[in-house]
């Protein structure tokens, strides 16, 4: 996640600097928002290689694009969207739609940080971390990147229709959905919780 308390310029003054063929300050944007990008690309694809193609596509694009960039939007927003697109269009070539049943997210998401830490409590968290994500991978698309960006990323509402163009409503509804999904499904993983 970018960090908005850092030493140094500001994203602004760097795409400022970038825009006048400073490629350092470009990189330095780069090393900035790299992590969070190929972070959504790995929730959004599922592919670890994928996902660090379609960041580099992304800060490509970015920097292809940067004189379209309204500084009166955050640049990560506006990355995001170019990621959530780089990552929409590899969905669409690379794979079908996926197919999702539905458990409690929150009590999934909960247990990830839980306090207990045996050995047994590591493991049991381990492999509901592990499903939680498979089961994240199953969403359909449009599920799967609203879900990503609220529940992971932890944008908002408003930043997520900056992002994708979407409704504010309609992205309610798909991360509704989304959880819901996800709640049937790590239910049927784990009948007995």
């Amino acid at each position: 996640m970018p960090l908005e308390a850092r030493e140094g310029p500001d994203d602004a003054q760097l795409v400022a600097r970038s825009l006048k063929q400073d490629q350092e300050a470009f990189g330095q944007l780069i090393d900035r928002h790299a992590s969070s990008i190929v972070n959504l690309a790995y929730r959004m694809v599922g592919n670890r290689a994928e996902a660090e193609d379609l960041a580099q596509e992304t800060f490509l694009s970015a920097f292809k694009s940067l004189a379209t960039f309204r500084a009166d939007a955050k640049f990560s927003t506006w990355l995001y969207r170019i990621a959530t697109n780089k990552c929409k269009d590899w969905l669409r070539v690379k794979r079908p739609g996926g197919q999702l049943h539905d458990v409690d997210v929150d009590e999934a998401l909960d247990t990830h940080v839980a306090e207990d830490r045996t050995p047994e409590r590591l493991l049991s968290q381990q492999q509901v971390a592990l499903e939680l994500e498979q089961a994240i991978q199953r969403l359909p698309p449009l599920y799967r990147e609203a879900f990503v960006l609220k529940h992971i990323e932890g944008l908002s509402y408003e930043e997520m229709q900056a992002i994708l163009g979407v409704n504010g409503d309609t992205l309610k509804m798909r991360v509704y959905k989304g959880r819901l999904q996800l709640s049937r499904e790590l239910a049927e993983l784990n009948p007995t919780r």
